[in-house]
């Protein structure tokens, strides 16, 4: 270096790598203590964001005696074989002694004093200046950082990675760089988001001479987002089904990880029942562990496992959250935390490792319509920051949405249990063992949202061997359902026992569904439809007459294996009103399988009914060695994944009675002929071997055929059915029906009646196409 002139070489990392006899004289240090020394740390002040991006202006450098020295310093690009500049020429001659130094402009002072962190860069990522918040951010004062390679000054990661691929883009490309960043910083204790914004400075030229940039403190604002976004998930994500522990295992996933590493829903023992709630215990409360998560798979850090009990001690943070009923914070080294931890770990020794670093806990009540349901537990270990205020804001806005999932599949569970219990309750459990049919049948309630429908079916006995064959179903779900098919149910039965033909039944039923609508205001009405298939059958004649309102007709299988639908008119559905219903009658060969059943079988929204009722006809033809077995075989076959709504289905296997079971006599309409009946009943008895039933048939006989001579009109017909009871009956042409009446002590007469009913097991009448029938039921003895 010339002596004459005061110059300096720094390469690309502001080192000096030259120093001329002139720098020697004008700053005292020798060019063996400057060179290798940061440009850095010669200054006595750092220089001016104008002068650095121009090249030019005032430096101040400290003399070798600690004195301020006052440059105008030029600095000039040393360029490589790639034109890039690898390092800079310094040239400074002194200001005269009596020019003072600049105050700083106002841009300079707002560059400063910015309350977001701005610092420059030159083209190689090295640092050119830094303002006060920056310098905080960094935990050093500038000039440490200037002319460092940014890499060195902070860690090796992601964030790091990225800014640095950033700052690169912005000089390469001359263009302005914006994104957000999660990271934290030397001098912080935690992450931080940042909104960072960079732009390049060029010269007069165009050339990009430095990268600016400035970096927002945005964190509250990402957590606040983050907060929204949790709350968003949760209500998407939590009441998905009505399931009391699902909601709860929802609501853990929600919270985890994002919110706690490790969180557990515990219930009151009361939730999970049919129970009412019972008044809140004093002292410790016993809760059920419901569903938990962690961060660590498999919850190793979980002291209560799944399904179990636990008793929580007054001093508990989910104590205290129910007791008070508002969330409960608690940080590492309170004396309840350690109380509390330590419980933990005495209970749970195996998980003492996984909780390693436990230092905030929040607990927060599940509370729903004013009543307390149970408690959600968030604990952080990896998680750096503890709970704060905001996090207890948070935790009760999701524990309430929770709750009240949990309250209202509690409750679905409550009334689907009593809606069942009630049909259950009033669907036969047990049908009565009779000679007509063989019966088996299946009532499968739907897992739907919707609730228990109003299915229901019934076998009733009718009088001559006779059965009545029901299906039927109520539209709608749940309580009001059930309780309007128990309605239907025992009107059905109080219909059969008049023993009306199928068609007048449903006719009768029909009005008796109007009224209760009219009974019930507004939507209710809806509730009160319904359909319903009545059928009869003869075991003597083996017919099987039938009338439906609105349901789908039945299918029958011939002892031949052929199976089809009954061709039959459906008819409005009752509570229409107003509209006929016909009946259907077809012979039946003994052996033929009748099949009755809901549209919850063949129907749904994504099923063909035609293709379905195929399918029901086919897997009734199946073999199979029972009725029991043939009913599941269908169901597998025909019925829905996941049905909609309710499935009943009743199978019935006809029998017939013979000819040697059932003896029939034509009666002359005269009184003299009463004797002849009486002994023609007593020689068939005998055949039958049935002697020991003489006497009261004898009795019955005489008084019934003595009643249609003298009462009735002609055709006038005996006969008697040998079943597992003997039925006595009379027909007449007459459709007037007799009726007990209380003789007087001076009457000849009006005591016939009243002496059958005392004799027999049961006696009644019915209406027929020709007339009516009377008839008696005498018990007989197991064969």
């Amino acid at each position: 270096m010339e002596q004459a002139s005061a110059a300096a070489v720094i390469n690309a990392r502001g080192i000096v790598t030259g120093w001329s006899d002139g720098a020697r004289t004008l700053t005292g240090y020798p060019a063996e203590e400057a060179v290798g020394r940061s440009v850095g740390a010669l200054l006595a002040e750092p220089p001016s964001t104008t002068a650095v991006a121009a090249l030019e202006g005032p430096l101040v450098l400290r003399h070798r005696d600690g004195s301020p020295l006052p440059l105008t310093v030029r600095a000039c690009p040393v360029l490589g074989a790639d034109g890039a500049p690898h390092g800079y020429v310094l040239t400074a001659e002194p200001r005269p002694a009596l020019e003072p130094t600049p105050a700083p402009t106002l841009a300079e002072q707002a560059f400063q004093q910015a309350s977001m962190s701005l610092s420059v860069f030159d083209t190689e990522q090295r640092y050119l200046r830094l303002n006060d918040v920056a310098c905080r951010v960094m935990g050093v004062p500038e000039d440490v950082l200037i002319g460092r390679f940014f890499p060195e000054s902070v860690e090796d990661a992601d964030h790091s990675r990225s800014f640095l691929a950033n700052l690169r883009l912005a000089a390469e490309t001359g263009r302005p760089v914006r994104y957000n960043s999660w990271a934290g910083a030397p001098a912080l204790n935690r992450e931080h988001a940042w909104s960072i914004e960079m732009w390049p400075l060029k010269d007069d030229s165009g050339c990009v001479t430095a990268v600016a940039l400035a970096a927002f403190d945005s964190t509250e604002q990402y957590l606040a987002q983050q907060r929204l976004a949790l709350l968003n998930a949760a209500a998407v994500g939590i009441g998905t089904t009505l399931d009391v522990v699902r909601t709860a295992e929802e609501l853990v996933e929600i919270l985890v990880p994002r919110y706690a590493d490790f969180a557990s829903v515990d219930l009151l023992p009361w939730v999970l029942g049919a129970d009412e709630p019972p008044p809140a215990p004093d002292g410790e409360i016993v809760l059920r562990r419901v569903a938990h998560g962690s961060v660590t798979e498999g919850a190793p850090d979980a002291a209560v496992p799944l399904g179990q009990t636990d008793v929580y001690p007054p001093f508990s943070p989910p104590v205290r959250a129910l007791r008070e009923g508002r969330a409960v914070r608690s940080q590492a080294g309170e004396p309840d935390f350690v109380r509390w931890v330590e419980d933990r770990n005495a209970r749970s020794p195996e998980g003492i490792s996984h909780r390693k670093g436990v230092h905030s806990m929040i607990a927060v009540p599940l509370r729903a319509r004013g009543t307390t349901l149970g408690v959600a537990v968030g604990v952080r270990m990896a998680h750096p920051d503890d709970y704060v205020a905001d996090d207890a804001v948070l935790a009760e806005e999701l524990a309430s949405r929770a709750a009240v999932c949990i309250d209202n599949a509690r409750r679905f569970a409550r009334e689907r249990s009593t809606a069942l219990a009630l049909q259950s309750s009033l669907l036969p459990r047990d049908l009565p063992g009779q000679a007509a049919v063989e019966v088996a049948h299946r009532y499968l309630p739907s897992g739907s949202l919707a609730g228990i429908g109003g299915d229901w079916f019934d076998v009733i006995p009718l009088s001559g061997s006779r059965v009545a064959l029901v299906v039927g179903d109520v539209v709608g779900h749940g309580i009001p359902s059930s309780a309007t098919m128990g309605r239907l149910c025992t009107a059905v039965r109080t219909l059969a026992d008049v023993d009306l033909p199928p068609d007048e039944l449903l006719t009768h039923l029909d009005d008796l569904v109007t009224h209760l609508a009219t009974d019930d205001t507004g939507d209710e009405v809806a509730e009160l439809g319904a359909t319903c298939l009545y059928a009869v059958y003869d075991p003597v004649s083996r017919r099987l007459t039938m009338a439906a309102a609105g349901h789908p007709p039945p299918a029958v299988v011939l002892p031949d294996g052929t199976a089809s639908l009954v061709p039959m008119t459906a008819g409005p559905p009752l509570g229409v009103g107003g509209l006929p219903f016909e009946a259907v009658e077809l012979e039946l060969p003994e052996g033929a399988v009748v099949a009755l059943y809901t549209d919850g079988l063949i129907e749904d929204r994504d099923r063909d009914v035609d293709h379905a009722t195929a399918e029901l006809c086919r897997a009734l033809t199946a073999s199979a060695e029972s009725l029991d077995e043939l009913c599941d075989s269908v169901l597998k076959a025909v019925m829905p994944e996941e049905p909609s709504d309710d499935v009943a289905l009743l199978l019935v296997r006809t029998r017939a009675l013979g000819a040697d079971r059932v003896a029939t006599w034509d009666i002359d309409p005269d009184p003299a002929h009463v004797a002849g009946a009486r002994q023609s009943a007593t020689e068939q008895l005998t055949a039958w071997g049935l002697d020991e039933e003489s006497f009261v048939t004898e009795l019955v006989v005489s008084e019934l055929v003595t009643n249609a001579i003298r009462y009735g009109e002609p055709p006038i017909q005996l006969r008697l059915i040998r079943d597992r009871a003997l039925i006595c009956e009379v027909s007449d042409g007459s459709s007037t029906s007799p009726h007990l009446r209380r003789a007087h002590a001076y009457d000849e007469g009006g005591r016939g009646l009243l002496l059958v009913a005392q004799l027999t097991q049961r006696w009644g009448s019915r209406q027929t196409d020709g007339g009516k029938t009377i008839w008696a039921e005498q018990p007989l003895p197991p064969d």
